[in-house]
């Protein structure tokens, strides 16, 4: 029988129907989101993840995925994406990843995640509930701190992406070229994790990647759904949905550090 047969990709893997319906359920909803935004998966289908599968698990899984619905998404928009901004923000971006994998190790992640939680909570509550119309526009040197504390909290847990929303919000005038520009910047920041999740030997046995081939069709659903989404908003639309995910964002990094 072929390894591939699904019969031999389920009995590797040996969850229950349920628990195999709520993993695909969570993964169909991040990448509903991750459709819409360009990020979010691990703090929407992390949660829902942990009753099936430890942490340190679920984030090497959603880096598969990550890898490959970013580079699903950016490959048909890629002249749409600001590469001005884009060279802004990598170099940023990968001293944040460094500084994340070292934070790994040496410091208290759990502060860190409170700190960024409260921070962006509250950014986004003020966007969406106090800010004066018309939108906010950043300088060019804020690609510094959002890109470093992007690649810093993207490394430490799986969930920086916001901040390069926050930033290309208020940089770029399309929402075409912001959602291309956050997914070239998604697939740069899970292709270095996945370099350093392979050095740490993460992927060593079989099973995260059988269980990211078992999920492909889920994740292919839930970008599909979150693509048709986008293509029915308007710009202001879209920027408000996506401060809405930003709020929640934050809001689960904080529940995420309480219920620690």
């Amino acid at each position: 029988m072929s390894s591939l047969d699904p019969s031999v990709l389920f009995a590797a893997l040996p969850f229950s129907l349920w628990q195999w319906l709520l993993v695909e359920l969570a993964i169909v909803l991040a990448y509903v989101v991750f459709g819409i935004a360009g990020f979010g998966t691990a703090l929407v289908a992390g949660p829902l993840l942990a009753g099936v599968l430890p942490l340190s698990q679920i984030i090497p899984l959603l880096v598969l995925l990550d890898f490959s619905a970013s580079f699903g998404n950016w490959l048909p928009a890629r002249r749409q994406i600001a590469v001005t901004e884009l060279k802004r923000l990598l170099p940023c971006m990968l001293l944040g990843c460094a500084l994340g994998a070292y934070g790994l190790l040496a410091l208290r992640a759990e502060l860190l995640m409170l700190a960024l939680g409260v921070f962006v909570s509250l950014y986004a509550f003020y966007a969406l509930f106090l800010q004066p119309r018309g939108q906010l526009r950043w300088r060019a040197t804020w690609a510094l701190p959002f890109g470093v504390f992007g690649g810093l909290f993207g490394a430490l847990f799986g969930s920086g992406g916001f901040l390069y929303a926050l930033y290309l919000n208020g940089r770029l005038a399309s929402k075409e070229q912001m959602r291309a520009t956050q997914s070239a910047l998604i697939g740069c920041s899970t292709f270095v994790r996945l370099g350093l999740f392979l050095l740490a030997g993460l992927y060593a046995a079989r099973e995260p990647w059988l269980l990211a081939a078992c999920l492909l069709p889920g994740m292919a659903l839930g970008l599909w759904i979150g693509r048709r989404v986008t293509l029915r908003l308007s710009r202001e639309a879209f920027v408000r949905l996506v401060t809405w995910l930003v709020l929640c964002s934050g809001l689960a990094l904080v529940g995420r550090y309480l219920a620690a």
